[in-house]
């Protein structure tokens, strides 16, 4: 009976341990329409508490978050969590008319999860139409307290977010897209935490120069395909840099650079060994028939 409650109570201080450890992370998603400048053009767009990129949310392994959408838009609404593995909690993933109905204009929702046996940098996004192209922001899971990084711990981090730039509603851009059943017209930009850098028109440095150029253009290796052949590029500083110091631009591979777009992409990969490190499954259990709609396309004779 003694021993008995001896390994009771000791369950119970783990418990309160493991409880103590995590917090409630709480805020508020207020979207509305926004109007910036770029491109030398004014364009009216959709946004999360008036930024684009929006909010940097910063949370604990283990910790339950709580964001509250008020939609003040004109448009239909969703936020999806984009790597959140959502144990126990599928209902909070997102996806319009998936897992749930969109939030109208006016109307107002509440997310809730847990952050479970994951961390590193995520991002969360809108799931309805194109919205998430300017709503959009990073999701940061910290390890739990008293676990230690799976590298050394950085002196600083700042998030950085790539996306596209069109001169035009981007709500428009894939109505007319699915419309025509062609391809959506090409982005006039790339974007690094929503500027275009200093290689578009009517563009700066929104940072004293320093001395390095961050740069990012489009990989693609379909022949006569149409893309945004374009750079994005933003100022790297680095403490104690003169501010007269020219950046060095980075030798950019071509845009066909198979082998050097391979090994970047395939570098991203999880810890193998580490604490939540899941191995990838070698039995193949259920096979799938993919199909891909052609909307209105007109196909070949005896083609399909």
């Amino acid at each position: 009976m003694l021993r008995l409650l001896f390994w009771l109570t000791c369950a119970l201080v783990l418990l309160a341990s493991s409880v103590a450890s995590a917090a409630i992370v709480e805020h508020s998603f207020h979207v509305k329409n926004l109007t910036v400048r770029r491109l030398c053009t004014e364009q009216v767009v959709t946004a999360v508490n008036g930024s684009l990129p929006g909010p940097t949310l910063r949370v604990q392994e283990g910790d339950t978050l709580k964001v509250h959408i008020f939609n003040k838009s004109p448009y239909n609404i969703t936020i999806h969590w984009h790597g959140v593995f959502q144990l126990l909690s599928a209902w909070a993933d997102g996806p319009n008319m998936v897992t749930q109905c969109p939030i109208p204009p006016g109307g107002k929702y509440t997310y809730q999860f847990k952050l479970l046996k994951q961390e590193g940098t995520l991002w969360w996004h809108a799931h309805v139409s194109w919205l998430r192209a300017t709503v959009h922001g990073a999701l940061i899971i910290r390890p739990r307290s008293g676990h230690p990084y799976p590298f050394p711990k950085p002196d600083k981090e700042v998030p950085i977010l790539f996306g596209e730039w069109w001169n035009a509603n981007v709500v428009d851009v894939e109505n007319q897209a699915l419309a025509s059943g062609s391809a959506p017209n090409t982005s006039d930009a790339f974007t690094i935490n929503g500027l275009p850098g200093d290689l578009y028109p009517c563009s700066q440095n929104n940072q004293e120069v320093g001395s390095y150029y961050m740069a990012a253009n489009a990989y693609a290796s379909a022949a006569g395909a149409l893309f945004d052949n374009t750079t994005t590029r933003g100022v790297v500083v680095y403490e104690g840099a003169p501010s007269s110091a020219t950046p060095i631009m980075p030798l950019m591979p071509a845009f066909n650079d198979t082998p050097t777009a391979n090994k970047f992409f395939t570098n991203i990969t999880g810890l193998a060994g580490g604490p939540h490190w899941v191995p990838v499954p070698r039995q193949i259990d259920e096979h799938m028939f993919v199909t891909v709609g052609l909307g209105i396309s007109i196909c070949p004779t005896e083609e399909s």
